[in-house]
């Protein structure tokens, strides 16, 4: 099977580079915007033209939850148009698309896992582009696979653990919100399901699924996590929201039911902290991510 990663510099993207050994079966394309920018639409046509691709994987993504909110137009080019690109050329090539989306397209008031026929209502303009480009890949008629994820961390990269260590190492306090609700997500735990279920999605048109580790934590209790396992001699301490200022709101409460990609797949997901103790390991251990 010929697989194209966008995005592959990101941290999804290297856990798929770093993987690929373990999968001979299949033949990895890597790309990043230098190679391949997915908001021009030629482009696009031009280099599925111009290789064999039976699956896309799109990594890339405008992720910067804060920058949205002023950098508008680059958010939408490569949360909307880019993934809309790659939808109408996988309709027409009969590809199939998976595309990562994310728990922002909740509004985050809902009381219990949000499932995939729950509402969605973006508050922040990241949310709404990640939300817009769900839709453009429906509309195209592609054959697609969307999946929705939370609080993605990983080895590589920029990302909230990565983060609290330095700066555990740097700071004797850290204050963390307690009142933001979600499930952490481990980017090779992701990959690793994505390449699991990807041969074994049969349907001809799209559909959505949830996927994060298992579990339920603040970002309080995740930073207290990351500062335990790191044993980083630093005190974290819980604030609220009102407490941090911010450009882009974000949802109180945003874990989603992951009973329908369990069942559909047959799935075991690992747990939040066992997988965080896997990847800081593996940050002190640099040897493993070659």
């Amino acid at each position: 099977m010929h697989i194209l990663i966008t995005g592959s510099n990101g941290q999804l993207g290297s856990e798929f580079r770093l993987l690929a050994p373990q999968y001979p079966d299949h033949d990895f394309i890597f790309t990043d915007v230098a190679e391949l920018d997915i908001t021009d639409a030629d482009a696009v046509k031009n280099f599925l033209s111009d290789n064999d691709v039976d699956v896309i994987i799109n990594c890339a993504a405008y992720t910067a939850v804060e920058k949205a909110e002023t950098e508008r137009t680059l958010a939408y080019r490569i949360n909307v148009e880019g993934p809309e690109n790659l939808a109408n050329q996988a309709f027409k090539r009969n590809v199939l698309l998976v595309h990562i989306s994310t728990d922002y397209v909740f509004e985050g008031t809902h009381s219990k896992p949000a499932s995939e026929l729950d509402p969605v209502k973006p508050i922040g303009f990241y949310g709404a582009t990640k939300l817009f480009g769900e839709k453009a890949i429906k509309n195209s008629g592609a054959r697609a696979l969307i999946i929705r994820t939370s609080w993605l961390y990983s080895a590589f990269g920029v990302n909230f653990v990565k983060t609290m260590r330095r700066f555990g190492l740097e700071r004797g306090e850290l204050r963390i919100v307690d009142d933001q609700i979600g499930s952490p997500t481990y980017a090779v735990d992701l990959a690793r399901t994505i390449l699991r279920i990807m041969p074994e999605y049969k349907r001809h048109d799209c559909d959505i699924f949830h996927y994060s580790n298992e579990g339920v934590a603040s970002w309080y209790d995740f930073a207290c996590e990351i500062i335990r396992i790191s044993n980083i001699a630093c005190t974290v301490s819980p604030i609220s929201t009102d407490e941090y200022p911010s450009q882009a709101p974000r949802p109180a409460y945003s874990v989603m039911s992951k009973q329908k990609i369990r069942k559909t797949f047959g799935l075991e997901i690992p747990y939040w902290r066992d997988s965080l103790k896997d990847c800081i390991e593996r940050l002190e251990t640099p040897e493993k991510n070659r």
